[in-house]
């Protein structure tokens, strides 16, 4: 034992003081890390949801233009539709009128470059009058669309069709047309005007946008009318079921929203508008992909960015901590060697028990203590019998394993942490007790004497034969101005009592009354 744990002056080793910097380290390269991949993140997911951002008022401004246009397309051919129906329906189209009525369609077809051409087909869809030159052959139109629409309605307004090929050259056509009656409102007929998908795709290529973009121009109900690019097989398919028709024109007339095409299957930023004067919807669109592209090579340039320096910090704290381990190994030798020494400086080579540096230590700070508590402090001093003889008789080698054994023995009877056994010199040993009361140190006294006497280490040289030894007991209690040199004369003198008494025994000194009164104790 070098001090008590619970002595005031016992100051705490350098390690329970020390910061763990290892782990310190540790969690601030982490958070370094986390830091710059934090920012990363963020500057990232900004930079992203700007580049959308523009890409959504660009796809709003462009629908925008898309719905103008293509409602100012729709609306002259109407109001064309118009003025013949009236006319017919006043003047009817009987064969004096079909020469001046072909006239002026060609001439109303001339006059706007959307139109195809303007066809007027009787009750049973036969043609009766067209824009063109020579009247189409064939079997009519009674199986189309919008005959069959104006044929069983009595709506006299605007009817838009699904695109069809026309029967007079297979142009690809969107078909405008309204109901013709008679003076009575009864159905007469049906006037068409047919409007040029190729002109939707001269106005479509006007527009810039990526080679994975698309435009497309439907009906309400989903029926794709035109699109760019041009895919002929999908004209006329339904796109009802797309996110655009299915779930975002439900809530708003007008806005934009990611989705997958289902044309092609392509993630695409959908921009798109109702228009209000007709049954039509109109959709820009770019790739997600193309918007993001230099999203994307700043992505991957910022990632490699703070890749490298992760890297560099990760470098510099495997060798940071490489260094503070070698560090702490360095220190762990340094406080082995530093308790080693404290050890050798502290304690008996011999007998492994405390020596009298210690033991003075222990005295300095148990005089103290006891002073501050009021507790008594006892001492044993013990001496070995004829251990001169003994080493003439045996040797010194011998005389050194007997003083090992004894000591052994003494060590083993302090059973308190706060007991100090040390080899005070020679073959004299001393035993130091706090809290421990003039009749403890005569039991402790006791048992030590009998621990040595059960060895029965042989002495040919002593009365007894075996090794014993003489103990002298003292105890006070401190007041604060007492002397170590007189607390250690007194058990001592307590020792060369027991010694004059005839060895083998323990002896006490107390103080009552100021006279000493030595007791003994005999085997």
């Amino acid at each position: 034992m070098l001090l008590r744990p619970d002595d005031p002056h016992h100051a705490p080793s350098v390690a329970s003081k020390r910061l763990p910097l290892r782990k310190a380290a540790v969690l601030f390269i982490a958070a370094v890390c986390l830091c710059l991949c934090g920012l990363l993140y963020l500057q990232l997911e900004q930079s992203r949801s700007h580049d959308l951002r523009q890409a959504q008022i660009a796809s709003s401004n462009l629908t925008r233009a898309m719905a103008q246009q293509a409602e100012d397309t729709f609306m002259k051919a109407d109001l064309v539709l118009t003025s013949l129906v009236d006319w017919i329906q006043i003047d009817g189209f009987g064969p004096p009128q079909r020469p001046r009525l072909q006239k002026t369609f060609a001439r109303r077809v001339q006059a706007l470059n959307q139109l195809h051409g303007i066809f007027l087909f009787d009750q049973k869809g036969q043609w009766v009058v067209t824009s063109f030159d020579n009247m189409p052959r064939g079997s009519g139109v009674a199986d189309r669309e919008y005959f069959k629409f104006h044929q069983q309605n009595v709506s006299t307004v605007a009817h838009i069709g699904p695109a069809i090929r026309s029967r007079e050259n297979g142009e690809w056509i969107i078909p405008v047309s309204r109901r013709v009656n008679d003076k009575n409102g009864q159905f007469q007929g049906v006037l068409m005007a047919g409007i040029k998908m190729s002109y939707f795709d001269q106005f479509f290529k006007s527009f810039s946008i990526d080679d994975n973009g698309s435009m497309f121009l439907g009906l309400t109900d989903g029926t794709l009318l035109a699109r760019r690019p041009f895919i002929e097989s999908k004209i006329g398919t339904s796109l009802a079921r797309s996110e655009v028709f299915e779930k975002f024109l439900p809530r708003a007339p007008s806005g934009s929203a990611m989705s997958t095409s289902l044309v092609d299957g392509v993630v695409r930023l959908f921009g798109y508008r109702q228009l209000e004067a007709y049954p039509l919807v109109v959709s820009a669109a770019s790739s997600k992909d193309t918007i993001l592209a230099g999203w994307y090579e700043t992505a991957f340039h910022s990632c490699l960015i703070v890749a490298l320096v992760m890297l560099g910090v990760g470098v510099f704290g495997w060798v940071f901590i490489r260094q503070v381990r070698v560090g702490e190994r360095v220190e762990a030798d340094l406080r082995k060697a530093q308790e080693a020494l404290e050890l050798i400086a502290t304690h008996d080579s011999l007998t492994g028990l405390g020596n009298r540096r210690l033991f003075e230590r222990a005295l300095d700070i148990e005089f103290g203590r006891g002073a501050r508590q009021q507790s008594a402090l006892s001492l044993i001093m013990i001496d070995i019998d004829f251990f001169k003889r003994y080493n003439d008789t045996y040797g010194h080698v011998v005389g050194d394993h007997c003083l090992a054994q004894v000591a052994r023995s003494v060590k083993n009877c302090c059973h308190r942490k706060a007991d100090l056994a040390v080899r005070y010199g020679g073959e004299e040993f001393a035993v130091l007790l706090p809290d421990t009361d003039i009749h403890g140190a005569m039991t402790i006294a006791e048992h030590i004497r009998r621990s040595v006497m059960d060895k029965n280490i042989k002495h040919s040289g002593s009365p007894t034969g075996y090794v014993t030894v003489s103990l002298g007991c003292y105890s006070f209690v401190p007041t604060g101005h007492d002397s170590m040199e007189v607390f250690i004369q007194r058990a001592d003198a307590a020792l060369y009592q027991a010694k004059h008494s005839g060895r083998n025994r323990s002896a006490v000194l107390s103080m009552e009354g100021g006279v000493e009164v030595l007791a003994r104790s005999d085997r």
